[in-house]
């Protein structure tokens, strides 16, 4: 296994096209790489550089991890874990932003388990049904995740699970230490390392199946092409749970030689305070989670840190927000977009792109991907510009949807190409716009829209935090265009005025929306993304929050 040390620059590679679909440029070799083999080769070769930071489960201290003594922690890890799993097995974690998190993710890939990851708030219906669902022989779990009582929950829906052969506090170390013996690493490139679950944003979660070489390239490839620095310190504030964060975030950063400072509980003054103690140059982020950050900042009296790189995902970032993160924070930004089956990025922007693809456009591919935007109904690809499906082909998509043939079937077609559901366009550059999901548009009076080109006009209000657009019904129209929107100051007179005469500016009437509804905020699944079908049931319940 070579692995690049510094990492290898970003191709370049520029092409018109003819039609929209982009094939996968190879200029930068693929790793053949584990994620227990990445940390070994970084703890061989820079063992005293930080790797690392995060607070511990329980008492919350701060502990602080060189790569060499990441390396140790993960086999001691490992072993304990092939005292109650063997390799192939699937072991399930249930905790919050802890130190422990990434530790047992290192552990878990040299035992050659497979690390079922589970959101600390699932309630217990949902997590008996993710348990279940995965097979897990092996639950890790934490004692508490803000105020929920995980210790509690785990006894309450124990009974139901008879598959579950173990399940571990992490406050119970002893049993999450042994002796290591045997291979350093159990793992090959293309095993399975880890199982995610769908988002949840249309319906129940399914459990997604990635390999090693998928999760670690993908991870690489993000950083190189945002042009992240070598050993640079990183902000990570999103859930470990998510792909986001214990693909991008964590083995990112491990790629480079740098530092994941692992944040447990979100507060964007806490964020920012973080950032100047420990000099870090990168956050990864999500459209929500950056807002704070930049409010926190404007308000601050202590220094604002400057930044290299903002990495966000999850939606498109407003071009307010970005001209807000360049002239706050001094840093390039990056529109990420994915999905979980994909490892999870696609495409990003990058740094030579201009002003207005950074606003409208979520960027090129990754390298060693395919991409096309085609017919939803004929599977046809589309000329260039025209709204299609995005679909994906590469070393990064899922190996399945867990247990379900029917549903793997009906996302990856013969050809190979994993179908998003998401909608979009592609320029003769390649570059990407999303416009919405296949399952969100909303047909008025037999016009299509896109909720997302109306969010996004919506975005360049001064007065508008955030907004979420659906589709709701209508005796006349069938559906029309409803707007929920989060204001930066509650209670103001007159705003949905104010926003519809911005949106007549902006767009064709039939896209502008014909009601409105102010909220104080939007339902989202753990990762930051919207709940489009919770929202609409909340509106039409006439129970928004």
């Amino acid at each position: 296994m070579t692995l690049d040390r510094p990492p290898v620059a970003a191709s370049t590679t520029e092409r018109t096209l003819e039609r929209s679909r982009w094939d996968r440029d190879e200029a930068v070799p693929l790793a053949e790489a584990t994620i227990g083999g990445l940390l070994a080769d970084r703890a061989e070769h820079q063992p005293d550089a930080p790797a690392l930071i995060g607070r511990r489960h329980g008492d919350s201290a701060e502990q602080r991890y060189t790569y060499g003594e990441l390396f140790t922690e993960a086999r001691v890890v490992a072993a304990a874990l092939l005292r109650v799993a063997e390799p192939g097995d699937h072991v399930a974690l249930l905790a919050p932003n802890v130190v422990e998190w990434p530790v047992i993710e290192y552990g878990a890939a040299l035992a050659g388990v497979v690390l079922v990851a589970l959101n600390p708030a699932l309630g217990p219906h949902e997590l008996t049904h993710a348990l279940t669902l995965s097979r897990a022989s092996v639950l890790l779990h934490a004692d508490t995740s803000r105020d929920i009582d995980l210790a509690g929950r785990v006894a309450q829906i124990r009974s139901d699970l008879p598959d579950l052969r173990e399940t571990i506090s992490l406050a119970d170390t002893d049993r999450l230490r042994a002796d290591p013996t045997g291979p350093l690493d159990r793992a090959t490139p293309t095993t399975p390392a880890m199982m995610q679950f769908t988002s949840g944003t249309t319906g129940k979660p399914k459990g997604v199946l990635l390999a090693h070489r998928s999760l670690v390239n993908n991870a690489r490839f993000t950083v190189i092409t945002a042009e992240v620095p070598a050993g640079t310190a990183a902000i990570a504030p999103l859930p470990m749970f998510h792909t986001a964060a214990c693909v991008i975030s964590t083995l990112g950063p491990t790629w480079l030689g740098g530092a994941q400072v692992l944040i447990e509980k979100f507060d964007p003054g806490d964020v920012l305070r973080t950032m100047v103690a420990e000099d870090a140059s990168v956050l990864f982020s999500v459209p929500t989670v950056l807002g704070a950050v930049l409010e926190a900042a404007r308000r601050t009296e202590g220094p604002v840190p400057q930044l290299e790189a903002v990495l966000v995902g999850a939606s498109t970032v407003p071009g307010s927000m970005i001209e807000a993160v360049e002239q706050t924070f001094g840093a390039s930004v990056h529109n990420l977009f994915g999905q979980t089956e994909l490892s999870p990025v696609l495409s990003l922007t990058r740094r030579s792109d201009s002003r207005e693809d950074l606003v409208t456009k979520v960027g090129r591919p990754l390298p060693h991907t395919d991409a096309q935007i085609v017919d939803a109904t004929t599977g046809e690809v589309l000329p260039i510009g025209v709204q299609g499906e995005i679909c994906a082909r590469g070393y990064g998509q899922m190996i399945e949807y867990y247990d379900d043939p029917d549903a793997t079937a009906t996302t990856v077609d013969p050809e190979g190409w994993l179908h998003t559901g998401d909608l979009g366009t592609m320029d003769a550059r390649g570059l990407i716009t999303v416009t919405g999901r296949l399952k969100e548009i909303i047909i008025r009076g037999g016009e299509n829209i896109a909720p997302a080109e109306i969010e996004v006009a919506l975005a360049g209000h001064p007065e508008v935090l955030q907004s979420a657009v659906v589709g709701l019904p209508d005796d006349h129209w069938g559906e029309i265009v409803g707007a929920a929107v989060v204001v930066r100051e509650p209670g103001a007179d007159g705003v949905e005025g104010r926003l519809e005469e911005f949106c007549r500016e902006r767009l064709a009437k039939y896209k502008v929306p014909a009601r409105w509804f102010v909220v104080d905020e939007l339902p989202t699944t753990a990762s930051g993304k919207v709940q489009k079908f919770a929202l609409r049931d909340q509106l039409l319940s006439g129970e928004p929050s």
